[in-house]
């Protein structure tokens, strides 16, 4: 028999064929894998170190905040978790350890800066400004700018401000706006900075201002601390509409995609819908009151097209 002959049948070698070719494929896609984590500084950290820092509010009912139990809950944070399991699966870290941070309006942009949070999962708003600074991930909420008063106020809209005192939380597109307000139309008004939504909202109720200043759906949030929320109305014109997204480093493609994925992923399966209803249509803690606030029309528009961009 020729030496160089093949005595194997050719219906025999086919089925080592597939196992071959498929363990080839494997090995490839396991190195692309390996090598789009290494290209990435925030992934290649979180891999190696087996934990991600996830930034976090403490009171923005009903984003982020506090449970009975201290556990962080809300729509931001089913959103965050989502994410948070797409990371596991592209660095190969079943049991990446979730390292929750609390953070301000004032300190969360340096706290991402500087590597002590990767992640800002909190009520962030995309502006132009800010991007010069960090990134951020497809927008998951858009809300409005608008007033939190006692009921039977005098204050219906942003003209009646002129001479009263105003609080607002420190470092927010809010305190910008009033700001602007004072100089565009000499209104007088006294602005008030707060560390965050609670203090605010104390403030409010303290007498010390006539109204409280945020984004309209934080304001209904804040109203569910009161002894009666019924108390408390929304009013007022939207002065701005805020496009809120996830905050990470500047120049790290590889982790925006990553986030960027995850979040798309909810809006495009319809999962969303279902996370906005468990929070915007039915009764949250720690009051166990309902917002039913239906989407809004800008939401369903960030949703249909969703994107990154900035409003202002």
């Amino acid at each position: 028999m020729n030496a160089t002959q093949d005595t194997c049948p050719r219906s025999a070698r086919r089925p080592l064929a597939a196992p071959l070719a498929a363990a080839v494929l494997a090995l490839f896609a396991g190195t692309a894998g390996a090598a789009d984590v290494a290209a990435s500084p925030t992934l290649s950290k979180i891999k190696s170190s087996g934990t991600i820092a996830i930034g976090h509010r403490t009171s923005s009912i009903p984003f982020s905040y506090y449970d009975a139990s201290q556990k962080v809950i809300g729509f931001s944070q089913d959103i965050c978790d989502r994410v948070v399991d797409a990371v596991k699966r592209e660095t190969g870290v079943p049991g990446l350890q979730v390292r929750m941070v609390p953070v301000t309006s004032q300190n969360r942009i340096s706290l991402v800066q500087n590597g002590t949070v990767d992640l800002e999962c909190g009520v962030t708003t995309n502006l132009k400004s800010r991007q010069q600074q960090v990134a951020f991930s497809t927008t998951f909420f858009v809300a409005g700018t608008r007033l939190l008063v006692k009921k039977g106020s005098p204050v219906r809209d942003f003209a009646d401000l002129s001479g009263k005192a105003v609080v607002t939380n420190a470092g927010t597109t809010s305190e910008r706006i009033l700001r602007r307000l004072n100089d565009e139309k000499q209104a007088n008004i006294t602005i008030q900075s707060a560390k965050d939504y609670g203090e605010s909202f104390l403030i409010l109720q303290s007498g010390r201002v006539t109204a409280f200043m945020m984004d309209d759906v934080l304001l209904s949030g804040a109203r569910t601390l009161a002894p009666n929320p019924a108390d408390w109305v929304v009013v007022g014109t939207p002065q701005s509409f805020e496009a809120y997204a996830f905050m990470m480093r500047k120049d790290d493609p590889g982790f925006k995609q990553v986030v960027d994925g995850a979040i798309t992923g909810l809006i495009r399966s319809g999962e969303i819908n279902k996370l906005y209803a468990r929070w915007f249509a039915a009764p949250v803690p720690p009051r166990q009151v309902n917002f039913e606030l239906p989407m809004s029309e800008p939401l369903k528009k960030a949703y249909a097209n969703p994107n990154d961009a900035a409003f202002d």
